[in-house]
């Protein structure tokens, strides 16, 4: 019987991803996938950093597997991903769990077939994290969910310094990827079946700043990769204001594949704020590319992130923020209260807004953006889209669900057989978060 392993994947997508590549190393090691943790022989827990809260939660969950050892000793229980990034952070979690066998970072990911192998051989702990990036690692391998929908990483690392990101001092300086290996990569999924592929990086808008050479940026990224024919649709995440150009909506506009779905976080409508979170544009910018997308791709569905509760944020800085999800009308607007990341320069900023007022700005933020998704997901009713089906629906299996190419989900009844083709739904109704309709099309 071969061993197992399970993994325990908490955070981004860009974990996710990551997650598919340790299961893809793991598989090469002749180790099978057990969702049963009590079941596995080689126990990872990729974490996450990016709030306190993930980082808590994450070492309760190292401290339930001790038991595990007692029953099989010969488990071996591995900490990777950004939190053991962080500077002495290994070193206190191997002290409060001596159990831990294995802890490796965010750079050195390729490594982990090597570590078990030295965990394996000399019954040692092993504690190897690198302090720098050093050069992408291409061909590995990953193991993915299904065959329907995957993420393809173009950048790794961030350059931006956001004040309460962590992310630049886990995650190191961007690098990008060569396009003809991101090429490849997608080549290949188109040829294993999958229809979807999500382009990711922390900011995918300065993809190619770093190779010079070869005079390339995403727009011309998203051109190659549009040529890949036996690709559906192309989506990316995310992008930043701050290298968001008039190019990029123009390519997406012209091309076959690439869903006209613009992922913009905005974080703040206070110019103040922003600029105390560095995000390197003003409320009027953002507004005015807003306008740009609206005016080329009218049928575009833009989302957007929002931290309520930023050090120093006032009334009136809120308000703000208020009058610019009322200008945009977002189709969804993914909303966080601020919460302090030790480590960055946000922490110890003054003027820290108490949680009675975060909360209270939060619900009315919500409120607002609500009411908004609701009224243009009512437009959309008695129309007719081309939805992507996913699988049964989370809320009633009966049915099915899929997402449009603006990325809006549309629940349906239909059978198994459905499940990733191309259909038409016309909308009889719509939610704040999700359409539902009748089935008049297989494509």
């Amino acid at each position: 019987m071969a061993n197992k392993y399970h993994i325990m994947s908490y955070g981004c997508q860009m974990n996710e991803r990551d997650a598919e590549t340790i299961s893809g190393m793991l598989g090469q090691l002749g180790y099978e996938k057990t969702d049963i943790s009590k079941n596995a022989d080689v126990i990872i827990i990729h974490t996450c950093c990016v709030r306190e809260s993930a980082e808590n939660k994450i070492i309760g969950k190292i401290g339930e597997l001790k038991h595990l050892k007692t029953v099989n000793p010969g488990l071996i229980i591995g900490i990777c991903g950004c939190m053991v990034q962080q500077k002495d952070t290994a070193k206190r979690l191997v002290e409060k769990a001596p159990h831990i066998d294995l802890v490796f970072g965010t750079h050195n990911l390729h490594q982990l077939p090597e570590l078990i192998n030295q965990v394996q051989l000399t019954n040692n702990q092993i504690i190897e994290i690198w302090d720098d990036e050093g050069s992408i690692v291409e061909d590995l391998p990953a193991q993915r969910e299904g065959n329907l929908k995957a993420y393809v990483t173009i950048t790794y690392g961030c350059n931006n310094y956001c004040t309460y990101c962590i992310v630049p001092y886990v995650r190191g300086k961007e690098r990008s990827r060569l396009p003809e290996s991101i090429v490849n990569e997608i080549d290949g999924l188109g040829k294993e079946g999958f229809k979807e592929i999500t382009l990711l990086g922390q900011n995918v808008n300065s993809y190619g700043k770093d190779l010079c050479d070869l005079n390339i940026n995403f727009s011309g990224l998203l051109q190659k990769i549009d040529d890949v024919t036996n690709i559906t649709r192309i989506r990316y995440m995310t992008s930043h204001p701050r290298d968001f150009n008039e190019e990029l909506v123009m390519t997406v506009k012209n091309s076959k594949n690439v869903c006209p779905h613009f992922h913009l976080p905005l974080q703040a409508g206070s110019n103040k704020i922003l600029k105390l979170m560095n995000r390197g544009y003003t409320k009027e910018q953002y507004l005015s590319l807003i306008e740009l997308i609206k005016q080329e791709i009218p049928h575009a569905s833009i989302t957007t992130d929002l931290i309520v509760g930023f050090p120093g944020e006032t009334e009136e800085d809120f308000l703000e923020t208020l009058d610019a999800v009322s200008e945009a009308r977002f189709d969804q607007a993914y909303t966080f209260l601020y919460s302090k990341r030790s480590g960055t320069p946000a922490a110890t900023m003054e003027n820290q807004v108490d949680d009675e007022n975060k909360k209270a700005r939060l619900q009315r933020l919500m409120d607002l953006q609500n009411k908004i998704s609701l009224e243009i997901n009512k437009e959309l009713v008695n129309r007719s889209l081309s939805v992507l089906v996913e699988g049964p629906s989370k809320n009633n299996p009966s049915q099915l669900t899929g997402r449009t190419t603006t990325n809006k989900i549309v629940v349906f009844e239909g059978d198994d057989t459905l499940v990733g083709k191309l259909v038409d739904v016309k909308i009889e109704e719509a939610r704040t978060w999700n359409l539902t309709g009748k089935l008049i099309k297989v494509y």
